[in-house]
Formats: C-alpha cells, structure tokens, sequence
C-alpha cells in the first residue's frame, strides 16, 4: 500500500461521533474478506474500548480532528445562552437532543448541554433527562479537556462556572 499523507495519525486525539473523544493508538493493515484493509485503532480510555475505522472511510462516518480553540469558544459561548426548550413531545425532543449529541458537532453538544441544565432551585430532571444531559456534559467535557490540554476536572469546572454565572445573570 503506498504511504500518503495521512489525515489522522498515531497519538492524534479524534472525535468519533457516537463515542466522543478518542486517541489514534495505531494505523494497521488487516485482511478482511481477502481485502487488504488500512484501519485507525483508536481507543476511547475513559470507555475501555477499541475501535477499528478503515482510513478510507474515517471522513465518511464523521470522525474529525479536535475542534479548534474558536469552535471551544464558540462552545462555551453557546453554554452562555439562553435555554431554548421546544414545546414539543419530551420523546421527540429526547431524540434530538440524541441525534444532536450523536453529530460529533461541539455545537450541537453544547446547545444540549445548555438547554438541559438545571439549577438546584429548577425542578427535578427527569432520569432521560439526566441520561442526555450527562451525555452531552461528558462529551464536552472529554473535548475541551483534549484541546486546552487540560485534565477533565478543571474542563469541567470551567464549563460549570460558564453554566453557574448564566444562571446569576437570568
């Protein structure tokens, strides 16, 4: 196979859309179906999984470099807004915010993280609730973490603070 240039290489931090955050560990070749296959191995720690995406096909399913400092920005910006809660169904409002958290896209992570949070004085969350909130928080959390190069704890700190002085300002 000849040697190109490469999108993602070993050590890369990338983002899969329906796992988040992950490291390229390798890039192999595998036979597969009598197909010489190059695949990224990357591994979601936090997760302890593994996951085999064949180069040729990474762009394709949505894997993506970090964002960049300005999309974080943008991010976090979002988290400042103003919930914006759609009076429709909680399953076909649970669905978007799955699909939302499931783009990969920070933004739309964000937003569901946004719209989501209570305050300790708002009323109970329901556990769906909850569930795609944590989702999304987590998301973002491993996200911001990997690009300021940063632990989780004090990415999450940030983002609460972010969440906590919206509430102050409301």
């Amino acid at each position: 196979m000849s040697k190109k240039k490469r999108e993602f290489n070993p050590d890369d931090f990338v983002v899969y859309p329906a796992h988040g955050v992950g490291k390229v560990v390798s890039i192999e070749e595998q036979e597969v179906a009598g197909f010489e296959l190059e695949l990224f191995v990357i591994a979601f720690e936090k997760d302890k999984m593994t996951l085999r995406v064949p180069t040729h096909k990474a762009t394709e399913v949505g894997m993506r470099a970090l964002s960049s400092p300005d999309v974080v920005a943008h991010a976090m910006k979002t988290l400042k807004g103003k919930a914006k809660v759609k009076k429709a169904m909680w399953s076909r409002r649970a669905q978007e915010y799955e699909q939302k958290i499931n783009s990969g896209d920070l933004i739309a992570i964000a937003e569901v993280v946004r719209d989501l949070h209570r305050q300790d004085d708002q009323r109970e969350q329901s556990y769906s609730e909850r569930q795609l909130y944590e989702a999304a928080l987590e998301r973002l959390t491993r996200e911001i973490a990997a690009v300021s190069n940063n632990d989780e704890a004090a990415a999450g700190a940030e983002i609460n603070d972010v969440l906590v002085s919206r509430a102050a300002a409301a």
